[in-house]
């Protein structure tokens, strides 16, 4: 097992057609407004940008994000990341009754020095910490949705 390594998969399930969760997720400069533990998340062109976060524990994650796949028709957006993270995120939105099943999944392998070096001790802390941040996404964007 590469203890650097992380899978995830989180489903929310929000009470808005998936055109607009889509239109709210394509905008990645917003999530600090909704999102607790997206501190920053700043454009530097079209299809990249970076972003800083801090969940649970008191470090911050830095990464660079690149658009990869942007299909607003298959309701798909998939970033490149690098930095702290280095590896892919990807929200699929699929309809579900009135509403929006979102599916978020991610594949990193950590790069903070830290991180590294309490791998194996710090692995269950380190899981917890990323399920408190969806946690708080997702309540903070279903509480968006509600307003928009």
């Amino acid at each position: 097992m590469d203890w650097h390594r992380y899978r995830f998969r989180s489903v929310w399930r929000l009470d808005a057609p998936p055109a607009t969760v889509y239109a709210v997720l394509e905008r990645p400069e917003d999530y600090p407004r909704w999102w607790p533990q997206v501190r920053e998340a700043v454009p530097v062109d079209g299809t990249e940008g970076t972003a800083r976060f801090r969940s649970f524990l008191p470090y911050d994650l830095v990464v660079t994000v690149r658009a990869l796949r942007r299909d607003p028709r298959a309701r798909v957006l998939e970033v490149g990341l690098g930095g702290d993270l280095d590896g892919w995120a990807r929200w699929t939105l699929t309809a579900e009754g009135t509403g929006t099943r979102a599916l978020y999944e991610q594949e990193v392998e950590v790069r903070v020095p830290l991180m590294r070096a309490f791998a194996v001790v710090g692995r269950p802390l380190f899981r917890v910490n990323h399920a408190l941040m969806m946690r708080g996404g997702r309540r903070g964007l279903a509480s968006h949705l509600r307003r928009v």
